[in-house]
């Protein structure tokens, strides 16, 4: 970083003693890889770019869509149809002409992914798919990166760091991916537009705090934020020395998609709050298939709790011949641990529509969220 105009640009910067010049210089040098640039990306690269990190590179193979524009800050009405890595990447440059902007309108695959991670000091993954959060994941691992995630969907979100030194993977928060068809994404289920800049701009914090080296990273720390109650939580998540890709004996040597699985037929049927009271009643059992993260929030005074990613090794736990309603948070990874029970053998199974969230919002006395 040289020349009055920069230091005029970034003065406020300078004034901060964890930042100072030297800092700024950090950002200068710096290589950022941020993946997708919708709702998430869009918040992150305008706050990097505007920080003066050096070198951004944003992927993103879709165009801009009139329905995206309810989040996605870096577009206007105008760009609908246009590639978003290049538009993104022309605002950016508008915004802080003194940066590099690399925009690759590709998607993201097994095919480049270690070779693109390769080429920076952090990740940020702003993605929306569970296959494509693996692929960074086991990318970053892979070639020691940090990977600093962000997930939204309706009201809620989730910032974490992955794959740094010492800390948890992805893969040890989400052992395994749910099927993408029955995990409901925001074009599907919808997202508060506002939740996509609050995640997005802790995102960008992040990143930016690992490249200064300073304050406190959430690695090892998940961070859980509820805009519809403007509350935000801390989970704690270790790293799990059976994870087949960070543990000690890994079995992950190389990245791969999740393989994509095809729709199934519903064969569990759905059942409201009034219909779970009967059941209830009449002797079921409640089944919280949330997983151990979101559960700290709060328990269900008489459920059988089974996260869904540990269902298959601890089927051998419930009695196939009693009545289970399978609930989550939202209703989508219930969704699927219905139908996996069915296929097992289960016979009196039921699903719980739109999940625990719709029960601790008609009653009071279940503060879980």
């Amino acid at each position: 970083m040289a020349g009055r105009g920069a230091l005029r640009r970034y003065s406020r910067h300078l004034l901060i003693p964890e930042v100072g010049l030297e800092g700024q210089e950090k950002l200068a040098r710096a290589r950022v890889l941020v993946i997708g640039a919708g709702g998430l990306g869009s918040p992150v690269l305008a706050y990097l770019a505007a920080a003066g990190v050096g070198r951004i590179i944003v992927i993103d193979d879709d165009t801009v869509d009139v329905t995206n524009l309810q989040r996605q800050i870096l577009y206007d009405t105008a760009d609908v149809g246009a590639p978003k890595a290049h538009r993104a990447a022309d605002r950016l440059r508008a915004l802080n002409p003194q940066i590099t902007i690399d925009a690759l309108a590709i998607r993201f695959t097994a095919a480049n992914a270690r070779d693109l991670v390769r080429l920076a000091d952090v990740v940020v993954d702003g993605s929306d798919t569970f296959s494509t959060r693996y692929l960074v994941n086991d990318a970053c691992v892979l070639e020691s990166k940090p990977d600093v995630h962000g997930s939204i969907f309706r009201f809620d979100g989730q910032v974490s760091i992955f794959g740094a030194p010492g800390g948890p993977c992805y893969r040890c928060l989400y052992p395994e991916s749910p099927p993408e068809h029955l995990v409901p994404s925001c074009s599907e289920g919808g997202v508060l537009g506002v939740l996509a800049g609050m995640v997005g701009s802790f995102q960008a914090n992040e990143a930016i705090k690992l490249i200064l080296g300073i304050g406190t990273p959430l690695v090892g720390r998940l961070l859980l934020i509820d805009a519809l109650d403007a509350r935000v939580r801390e989970v704690r998540i270790a790293r799990d020395a059976a994870c087949p890709l960070c543990g000690d004996a890994p079995a992950i040597t190389e990245v791969g998609s999740v393989p994509e699985r095809a729709p199934a037929p519903h064969t569990v049927p759905d059942i409201d709050l009034d219909e779970l009271d009967e059941a209830l009643a009449a002797g079921a059992t409640l089944l919280d298939v949330r997983e151990p993260h979101e559960r700290v929030l709060g328990e269900v005074p008489g459920a059988v709790a089974i996260p869904a990613t540990a269902l298959e090794g601890r089927m051998h736990e419930l009695d196939s011949a009693k009545t289970y309603v399978v609930a989550c948070r939202v209703g989508a990874k219930s969704r699927w641990a219905a139908e996996r029970l069915k296929e097992a053998g289960f016979g009196r199974v039921y699903h719980l529509r739109d999940g625990l969230l719709a029960l601790a919002a008609r009653d009071a006395a279940f503060d879980l969220f």
